[in-house]
């Protein structure tokens, strides 16, 4: 008898380690990117292979805002996808 182990999925968009990911709209990003006075290029970037990446989604030329949570509160910090 063979026996198969099941695997379980684990959502990583939902574990407390993750921080929250948001896929922005071009519009977003164009405000986002004229408030900061910064061009796409200037910012890190996250490959579209990455795991919270292809959760939301994100494809290459795309912006995405990462909203991380420390002890003085929630900060945003933006990536371009490559």
């Amino acid at each position: 008898m063979v026996v198969v182990a099941e695997t379980k999925k684990v959502d990583i968009t939902q574990h407390a380690l993750v921080p929250k990911h948001i896929l922005l709209s071009e519009d977003e990003a164009k405000q986002i990117l004229s408030k900061l006075n910064v061009s796409i290029n200037q910012l890190p970037v996250i490959t579209a292979t990455d795991p919270m990446a292809k959760a939301i989604g994100a494809k290459a030329g795309a912006m995405v805002k990462i909203e991380r949570t420390g002890p003085t509160g929630k900060s945003p910090y933006y990536r371009r996808v490559v």
